[in-house]
């Protein structure tokens, strides 16, 4: 795909495929542009940490409660919650148009970010319940015999002990946002448009067929992104992934 973003249209289809040839920047130029991919890259970035986010925090919440609290049904409502994961994106993306819609919020960020909470929250709250689960209790009962209320123990000892697993929850929700193309597709239109529209706009919108040299820089600029935020954030990373396996 890198070396694809460096072809001309015309090296790009010769037989046999040359890895190395004409080198051009007019992938990243003219077609970036005309795509006004730094706006999009941007909305990419608003919508996905702000999303990220948000889920991460309602979903720790609701994750900390379903482990902790003596809630009746909690283990039904967390299957649920979970299972809301298997209802096809479609089936939601429609009436939240609808409804953004009547609201005039359709084409804005927020409107974007609260419909990915939708898949994220069920995601955030399922993995750090069960990290809270396999806390020891009596970590917050030694705090709570202190005075310290519930929300302080959460705040104070829980979360700080637990930022591994929050850190890691937290990439992959950001990564996840930053891919979505239904929702982006359906309840925008220009002003917040994401990378992935743009990519699936370059790839239908045009009479000779997909460009595939803007389609490859595009792709490498999305990716690109990504890669560096996972070498940046990889110890947290894989010191959650190996707290969740080793308490799991």
């Amino acid at each position: 795909m890198i070396s694809t973003s460096f072809k001309l249209p015309t090296d790009i289809f010769t037989t046999p495929p040359k890895i190395f040839s004409t080198f051009t920047m007019d992938n990243y130029t003219s077609y970036m542009q005309q795509a006004d991919i730094g706006r999009r890259m941007i909305n990419t970035v608003i919508v996905a940490v702000g999303a990220g986010v948000l889920s991460l925090t309602l979903g720790t919440m609701a994750g900390y409660a379903l482990s902790r609290l003596n809630i009746r049904g909690g283990a039904t409502i967390g299957v649920l919650i979970l299972a809301s994961r298997g209802v096809p994106p479609i089936a939601l993306a429609v009436p939240m148009f609808l409804v953004a819609r009547n609201l005039g919020i359709t084409d804005m960020h927020i409107t974007l970010i609260l419909a990915y909470c939708t898949f994220l929250i069920p995601y955030v709250m399922w993995l750090m319940r069960s990290f809270f689960a396999a806390l020891p209790k009596e970590l917050e009962e030694s705090a709570m015999l202190d005075g310290a209320s519930r929300l302080t123990t959460f705040f104070r000892i829980i979360v700080p002990i637990s930022m591994p697993g929050i850190v890691s929850t937290l990439i992959f929700s950001i990564i996840l946002a930053w891919e979505e193309l239904l929702f982006a597709l359906i309840l925008t239109n220009r002003n917040a448009a994401t990378i992935p529209v743009a990519i699936a706009g370059m790839a239908a919108d045009t009479e000779n067929g997909a460009m595939w040299g803007a389609l490859t820089a595009v792709g490498t600029l999305t990716v690109i992104p990504v890669v560096i935020f996972a070498l940046m954030v990889q110890k947290h990373l894989i010191n959650g992934l190996a707290e969740g396996a080793t308490k799991g």
